[in-house]
């Protein structure tokens, strides 16, 4: 019995971490927002717009990130920034094309 119970906590507790955040598909275009989460090590971010949607951002090798119109690294991003994206709808994933940092 307390390996079943054991087994169970365990699916529950991976059920959990596997969720994950919700995140929404929105259609290509600009959009401004506060970075709600930073994962450098995926160099991904998560942008929280005004309309309470939360776009994924994962950086490709051509994203753009400015900072009063220079290039500036991904370590600028920090979460509580205001920014605007373009994005492209690209099937269910949302690819940013431009980070624009308006702080």
């Amino acid at each position: 019995m307390k390996l079943n119970l054991s087994a169970i906590l365990l699916v529950i507790a991976f059920l959990f971490v596997s969720c994950g955040e919700k995140t929404d598909i929105v259609e290509s275009g600009t959009y401004r927002g506060i970075v709600d989460k930073v994962e450098a090590s995926k160099t991904e971010i998560y942008v929280k717009t005004s309309d309470n949607k939360t776009l994924e951002l994962y950086f490709t090798d051509n994203t753009s990130l400015t900072r009063n119109g220079e290039r500036v690294e991904f370590s600028n991003l920090e979460e509580g920034q205001q920014v605007e994206v373009d994005v492209e709808k690209t099937g269910k994933r949302l690819d940013p094309i431009a980070v624009r940092i308006l702080d």
